[in-house]
């Protein structure tokens, strides 16, 4: 019996000092942050809430914009999935008013029943066009300098909206315009080179509703849900703009920058306005400013 026992033991503790050795399960490994071109792949994937925005901002981390439609429901899904996709890598900014499309209001161009402002004439082999906005150029196929429509300048050779925010027209035989841009001052601007914005750059914006303005260049890239809509690629800016100045140029000196989308705000209490980058569509157009 103690041979026995003594077996039994020498075998137990042989079992337990085995059962010492094996390996211990590792914890699991911390998912590594997203990129910001992840996350903003994602958010291109799975938000479609009007009224927001988002862009990668110099720090590399997402900005994520929302208006004052955004509530209830809507602002909860919102916060939910942005907080799965970056934790700190996204940060979430109520923006002043109501996300729109500066369309009607006033303007110097005219279609259908809306108003809009010319942006830059451009050019090619001789013949020639103005960009506007996409959003313009879809409401009408004729564009006039009065709102009684009596002188037409202009007809929609091709238009694109939603996903780009550009328009662009064939000026009537005859017309031979200038490649100036009016300041709503009695002066004008010569646009002679087109080119993309940086970070913080100074720019000035024209509109028929509320003439020039400045201001900074706040983010690039930027992807914007209208109602209707959404428009990718733009220029974000602390520019005031208002309805009727949609498609109005954005430039410094005679640099062209980018035609008015939409944004916030108004000229009274300030906002943000998102651009059209000017040198996609004259790519896409194969015509130059001048």
């Amino acid at each position: 019996m103690t041979a026995s026992f003594s077996r039994v033991a020498a075998l137990l503790v042989t079992g337990a000092l085995t059962l010492s050795v094996l390996p211990v399960a590792s914890a699991a490994k911390p998912e590594p942050p997203r990129s910001a071109a992840a996350i903003t792949a994602a958010l291109n994937e799975s938000v479609e809430i009007p009224g927001t925005a988002w862009m990668t901002r110099p720090d590399g981390t997402v900005l994520v914009s929302y208006d004052s439609t955004v509530t209830g429901a809507k602002l909860q899904s919102l916060t939910k999935q942005t907080r799965a996709l970056g934790g700190d890598k996204v940060v979430l900014e109520k923006l002043p008013g109501k996300l729109s499309k500066k369309l009607g209001g006033g303007g110097v161009i005219w279609g259908g029943e809306y108003k809009c402002s010319l942006g830059f004439n451009v050019q090619r082999k001789g013949r020639f066009y103005f960009l506007t906005a996409g959003h313009c150029g879809n409401v009408a196929s004729n564009w006039y300098h009065d709102e009684n429509k009596t002188n037409r300048i202009g007809t929609v050779h091709h238009s694109s909206y939603a996903w780009n925010d550009y328009a662009l027209v064939v000026y009537r035989s005859g017309l031979k315009p200038g490649g100036s841009v009016n300041l709503y001052n009695g002066r004008s601007q010569d646009i002679t080179k087109a080119m993309n914005p940086g970070i913080n750059q100074l720019v000035y914006r024209t509109g028929a509703t509320t003439g020039l303005h400045s201001g900074r260049v706040t983010g690039l890239n930027a992807t914007v849900n209208y109602e209707d809509g959404r428009v990718a690629g733009l220029i974000r800016t602390n520019v005031c703009a208002e309805h009727g100045d949609s498609g109005g140029p954005l430039f410094y000196r005679n640099f062209a920058f980018g035609l008015t989308s939409g944004g916030t705000g108004d000229c009274q209490t300030g906002g943000v306005t998102y651009f059209q980058p000017v040198v996609e569509a004259l790519n896409v157009y194969g015509v130059n400013v001048y």
